[in-house]
């Protein structure tokens, strides 16, 4: 969507856009395939998340979720059960005026118009991370450099601080793209460093604030849609600190085990 790598070359990652790892190769074992398929289906879930809310749906974005089988997902917790249930219902009965009630709700709470006293559920780190409650505070920095450090930059046009949580899911989509790419290529070690970067942003950018977020954004959304939104997005979040971690117990002892041979 808007984010950059900057390697060798310069990509733009788009949310439409799926990267795909061979995992047909007979070199990669069983549970080797497994954990780039769950790489995959975790950067394409957070891509989702990223375009959920950076802006108000399109039209065919709303009918995509609609159209979107979210089972194999709905077994990972509760909350992410009681999230996707909500979604579901809420678009069971959409009609013409849906983009627009949706485009409201979105621009209450995620795009500051509307606060809740004096708060506001703009989704940056800053603002509920910082006693000021405002942005381009220490979250802002730290992010930016965690970016910069990972050569990942905004692409541009995208003028949002760093520290917006779209920008924040579609950094984990890359580094989620780098360990399905190094596990393809048996680099273990160089996969286990991208899991490391992984799970501490994850705890650290955003499920450290994102409780307070959410308390907020709750009090302004109106619609099912965006409450299952949020139920959604914590329950992927604290899977897939799970999910990192069970990646990093298996890297962790493969390397140990080589490290013996």
């Amino acid at each position: 969507m808007g984010m950059q790598e900057n390697v060798m070359t310069e990509e733009t990652i788009a949310t439409d856009t799926e990267k795909t790892v061979a995992t047909e190769s007979p070199e990669l074992d069983a549970v080797t395939r497994d954990m780039i398929d769950a790489c995959q289906g975790r950067g394409a879930f957070y891509d989702m998340l990223a375009s959920i809310y950076y802006r108000p749906l399109t039209a065919e974005q709303i009918d995509n979720i609609a159209n979107l089988d979210m089972s194999e997902y709905e077994d990972m917790n509760p909350l992410f059960a009681e999230g996707a249930n909500d979604v579901r219902r809420y678009l069971r009965r959409r009609h013409s005026g849906t983009r627009q009630e949706l485009a409201v709700d979105f621009t209450s709470a995620f795009a500051g118009t509307q606060s809740y006293k004096g708060r506001y559920a703009v989704p940056y780190e800053s603002v509920h991370t910082s006693e000021e409650g405002i942005m381009f505070q220490e979250a802002y920095h730290e992010v930016f450099h965690i970016f910069k450090d990972n050569y990942v930059a905004k692409a541009e046009g995208y003028d949002f601080p760093h520290d917006h949580l779209s920008f924040m899911c579609e950094f984990l989509a890359v580094l989620s793209d780098r360990i399905a790419e190094a596990l393809a290529a048996g680099d273990d070690a160089e996969a286990l460093r991208q899991v490391e970067v992984s799970r501490a942003f994850l705890a650290d950018h955003i499920l450290s604030w994102f409780d307070t977020f959410q308390g907020v954004a709750l009090y302004l959304i109106q619609t099912r849609f965006y409450r299952g939104i949020l139920k959604i997005s914590k329950g992927f979040f604290l899977e897939d600190a799970e999910l990192l971690d069970s990646i990093a117990v298996e890297l962790e002892q493969r390397l140990s085990s080589s490290s013996k041979e």
